[in-house]
């Protein structure tokens, strides 16, 4: 192959898009040293799991005696990895400049502590999510299967994480992990959202849980559930509100049934049918499904067509 390399001409298209670096577009910063890196924070992730989950999730060691000490070294690595990236995030998006850098050590420093100090709280709350995952699913083989190869424990156990770096006022490190596993799952939920015990989401694909949502014990959703808001129209000005529901205790929810509004409240006990999609309260002890749905079937030519009205025999709130 001929070299037509024009370096003149090469050299005029890199000084064409160095000149559109600087003119004051959003996506001009070129200084990657200063932000949150995001591979790191998905290592960070990784590790962390190997923490709550002990013994299921393996490092590059290839053996080791004592794994009392492999454990000390890998917490102590967590630790200093992520002081980083909360470090640097503390100059993140609206932080920005509120720090000296010395606030900003000591502050990241504060907030590692903190976190750590959490993970037994997480752990507890991962284990009866583990608990209701086998205990809801008949296809469960053992809770070693639900720990390596169910995407809503993965999911799930993100948010955890995350949401209590959220809690801890740190920018967009928690959006980096949860969307992470929501790349690897289809699960999207957000750090801010607030999950009881025993949170069980089965098959996965497709759930959206919002930021404000407030989730109880023993709830059960299913794939391509949204919790999410009934309207995001005002932007920024709805920063802080209440804008997703909650769901109390002992609640299932079917698969695509959505489930919006701050002020929307399922209540205890409830079960929200497949495809329903509910935008005010539920009361208690309450079935909600979509009722007398017509099917449409063609046999023969297109001409010739036969409907049938599916029927129940179950009662239900209608919506």
């Amino acid at each position: 192959m001929t070299d037509i390399i024009n370096e003149a001409e090469v050299d005029k298209i890199v000084k064409s898009i160095f000149k559109d670096y600087s003119l004051g577009k959003a996506i001009d910063e070129i200084n990657i040293y200063n932000k949150p890196d995001k591979s790191e924070v998905r290592e960070l992730v990784h590790n962390l799991f190997q923490i709550v989950f002990p013994g299921y999730f393996r490092d590059k060691t290839f053996k080791i005696y004592n794994p009392k000490h492999k454990y000390a070294v890998l917490i102590e690595d967590i630790f200093y990895h992520l002081n980083k990236q909360v470090y640097l995030a503390l100059d993140f998006c609206k932080l920005q400049g509120a720090y000296t850098d010395d606030e900003r050590s000591i502050e990241s420093y504060r907030i590692c502590k903190e976190f750590f100090s959490k993970i037994p709280h997480i752990r507890k709350y991962v284990d009866t999510d583990l608990q209701a995952a086998f205990d809801g699913d008949p296809a469960a083989g053992c809770i070693e299967e639900i720990v390596l190869a169910y995407p809503g424990i993965m999911a799930s156990t993100t948010n955890r994480i995350a949401h209590e770096l959220y809690k801890l006022n740190v920018p967009v490190l928690p959006r980096l992990m949860t969307e992470y596993a929501h790349s690897e799952t289809g699960i999207d939920i957000h750090p801010g959202a607030t999950l009881g015990k025993y949170f069980f989401i089965d098959h996965g694909t497709g759930v959206v849980i919002g930021e404000t949502a407030i989730i109880g014990d023993n709830v059960k959703i299913y794939q391509g559930v949204t919790i999410g808001a009934l309207s995001t129209r005002g932007g920024q000005k709805l920063s802080g509100v209440k804008r997703h529901p909650t769901i109390k205790d002992n609640v299932t929810i079917y698969a695509g049934a959505s489930v919006l509004g701050g002020d929307t409240v399922i209540g205890k006990n409830a079960v929200i049918g497949g495809n329903a999609f509910i935008t005010s309260s539920i009361p208690a002890d309450t079935i909600v499904s979509i009722k007398n749905q017509e099917l449409e079937y063609r046999t023969g030519s297109k001409e010739r067509k036969t409907k049938e009205i599916q029927q129940s025999d179950e009662w239900y709130y209608i919506i």
